[in-house]
């Protein structure tokens, strides 16, 4: 079995469920331009856990989604600049596909924001997220991106332990 074959048979987390939520949601943002009280309405209201067009969305962590998709929007004159540094020069941030856009800006954000959750379970959780839609191409560039990212903000969760 192949590692993309049991990533969609092992059963999402509700908070896995909300980022992938929240990354629907923010490419919607983007590409629609809606507002974030449309999509946060839209979402808790009639996808989350519900069934649209003959797909089931998963339970989700509906205070966690909000918080990421919020975060992002408020945060992203600053998430944006620092994900630029972090990709590899010549790929501005606008080049990148929206959906990854929207992959890395999440991440971003958990890992600026959310030092609750440790640096390598969010990464771990986006390239899981880039899966979903992407090949693993774009999985590596999404754990490389954040893997940096998480490196400048959390110095302290890469360092090595002190030799005892």
């Amino acid at each position: 079995m192949s590692g993309r074959d049991e990533i969609a048979k092992r059963p999402a987390n509700r908070r896995g469920a909300a980022r992938l939520a929240a990354v629907q949601a923010l490419y919607q943002m983007d590409l629609a331009e809606v507002t974030l009280p449309m999509v946060l309405a839209e979402f808790e209201s009639d996808r989350l856990g519900r069934e649209v067009d003959g797909e089931q969305y998963r339970q989700a962590d509906a205070a966690f989604f909000r918080d990421v998709v919020s975060g992002v929007v408020r945060d992203q004159r600053s998430l944006d600049p620092e994900i630029h540094k972090a990709l590899t020069p010549g790929w501005p941030l606008v080049r990148i596909d929206a959906t990854l856009r929207a992959v890395l800006r999440s991440g971003a954000f958990e890992l600026a924001s959310r030092p609750d959750i440790p640096a390598r379970v969010i990464i771990s959780e986006y390239v899981d997220v880039a899966r979903a839609f992407f090949d693993t191409d774009a999985a590596g560039m999404v754990n490389a991106v954040l893997d940096a990212l998480a490196r400048s903000y959390r110095p302290a969760e890469f360092r090595a332990p002190e030799p005892t």
